[in-house]
């Protein structure tokens, strides 16, 4: 599933080549994502010209005057720029043709995707208006992580994938920064101290500046906009390494669920 990284990846992918480009023609050829893509889209988005894109979590959000294009790419979507015209697959749902003859593809296999419109203030906007704060921002702080943890027994890696606590700590990167940092995905993020609550932000901030600079981690169903996968999994350090030697101790990492998600760590270097 693309994550922060990969979803930024995209969003720097694809910006250079829409912004300021204008919309000639929109081709949905599957609406049943997520949620319905629009039966107006087509119009909508007709002689639009892209003012701006933009990354909100995992929201890739295509400013034009009339309104902003809502992109989520589920479990298996990714974005394409083709700079010349190319037989659609069964899996390629939306194409925007703009009239320089660039088109942006929108692919999701599983279709657990979104593409929907929203012409009103994009930031009150049902899946915006309550997101936390984006992680590699000023306002993630060591005191927010405190202060929303008190009193709270759920696992401290359940809390920082919370999106009302801080956007876009996916499953993978939440392995690794709790890794980072040496807490114990499982214990009760309440009774974690405020000196290793800043561990752990600056190991968040960390490990998805990293994976941002390196591309995203490549995944089985993830793309870059630009065509270019990411190479962040070289360096994973315990997300799906269950039975290998840790990296710093060589204990042989564990596997456990937590909140239905596969969670690796190490049992000698986490607490």
């Amino acid at each position: 599933m693309p994550e922060l990284p990969e979803v930024e990846t995209t969003c720097r992918g694809i910006k250079p080549h829409i912004i300021g480009q204008t919309v000639s023609k929109t081709v949905v050829r599957n609406s049943k994502l997520r949620w319905p893509v629009p039966d107006n889209l087509n119009q909508l988005l007709n002689q639009q010209t892209v003012r701006s894109v933009q990354r909100r979590a995992k929201y890739l959000l295509i400013h034009t005057d009339a309104g902003t294009l809502i992109i989520h790419l589920g479990m298996s979507g990714s974005l394409r720029v083709l700079k010349q015209p190319q037989t659609p697959q069964k899996h390629d749902h939306v194409d925007i043709i703009f009239k320089s003859g660039v088109s942006l593809r929108y692919t999701d296999p599983r279709r657990f995707g979104a593409v929907i419109w929203s012409s009103g203030d994009i930031y009150q906007h049902d899946l915006l208006r309550k997101l936390g704060p984006e992680p590699l921002e000023e306002q993630f702080t060591t005191e927010r992580l405190f202060q929303l943890s008190r009193n709270k027994m759920q696992p401290v890696k359940t809390f920082i994938m919370d999106n009302h606590v801080v956007v876009g700590v996916g499953n993978i990167y939440a392995n690794e920064a709790l890794f980072k940092a040496g807490i114990h995905p499982d214990r009760a993020c309440g009774k974690i101290s405020k000196e290793r609550y800043e561990r752990l932000t600056i190991a968040i901030k960390d490990v998805l500046a990293r994976a941002i600079e390196q591309g995203g981690t490549t995944l089985k169903d993830f793309v870059g906009g630009d065509g270019k996968p990411g190479y962040f999994e070289q360096e994973l350090t315990v997300y799906g390494r269950k039975g290998e030697p840790c990296v710093k101790c060589k204990t042989l990492i564990v596997e456990i669920r937590i909140g239905n998600r596969s969670t690796c760590y190490c049992k000698k270097c986490q607490r």
